[in-house]
């Protein structure tokens, strides 16, 4: 693992993850219950070599750097080491070996551990409540993955409900056909890119700023719908 001494949401940040496979976004390349490949992967390709070309975030334009719950991810973290009477560490970024994959850890826990939090809407978290979390056992087995962990702890906080707070397991089984479902679509994206470069495509340096050019810029490049920063 390659740790990146980078805050989560600066323009760093952002440029470690451009264009490469997430644990967050994990679910997109594998299904958690069936085990098999997600009929999602093709878009998630989509959206990482649009990144590539056009050296620009996916979420840019809607999200800035990233929405990420700000001070509720604070106090849950809070609540979770009074919980536990523990400490925990902040992780920028983390990178496979080959810096082809990453993740961004919500905390360290101790040697062993890790910690995922979700601060959602009121809807989301009552399904957490209720058991309705498959989409985060990808991201947290990545996690354990990327990390090289044993355990990650799972925890959903809302201000006005009660916090759901679950300890997963790293499962090698499962790693290991993730591992085989992450490279082979590395390998499609390989090929991808070839094959856009063929065609004449040019991939632009990162276009990271922090000024106000770049949601500008972002704004006909970004995708619908919520993107978690792991």
């Amino acid at each position: 693992m390659i740790e990146l001494d980078v805050e989560q949401g600066s323009p760093e940040w952002v440029a470690a993850r451009l264009g490469i496979p997430t644990a967050s976004q994990f679910h997109r390349l594998i299904t958690p219950k069936t085990r098999k490949a997600s009929s999602q992967s093709a878009g998630y390709r989509n959206e990482l070599l649009a990144e590539w070309l056009f050296g620009l975030p996916a979420d840019a334009a809607k999200s800035g750097y990233m929405d990420r719950g700000g001070e509720l991810e604070a106090d849950a973290a809070a609540w979770y080491e009074m919980r536990n009477d523990c400490d925990t560490r902040k992780l920028g970024f983390a990178l496979r070996d080959d810096r082809r994959v990453g993740c961004s850890p919500d905390r360290m826990v101790g040697d062993r551990g890790g910690l995922e939090i979700k601060c959602r809407s009121a809807p989301i978290h009552i399904g957490y409540l209720l058991g309705d979390a498959d989409e985060a056992y990808c991201q947290v087995q990545g996690c354990m993955w990327v990390c090289e962990r044993e355990w990650w702890d799972f925890l959903a906080y809302h201000p006005l409900m009660p916090a759901y707070s679950a300890r997963i397991e790293r499962d090698d089984a499962f790693i290991a056909q993730l591992e085989i479902a992450v490279n082979l679509f590395l390998e499609g994206m390989d090929e991808m890119k070839d094959k856009l470069l063929r065609l004449g495509c040019e991939p632009r340096p990162p276009q990271i700023t922090i000024d106000a050019g770049m949601e500008s810029d972002a704004s006909s490049f970004a995708t619908e719908g919520h993107v978690d920063a792991a």
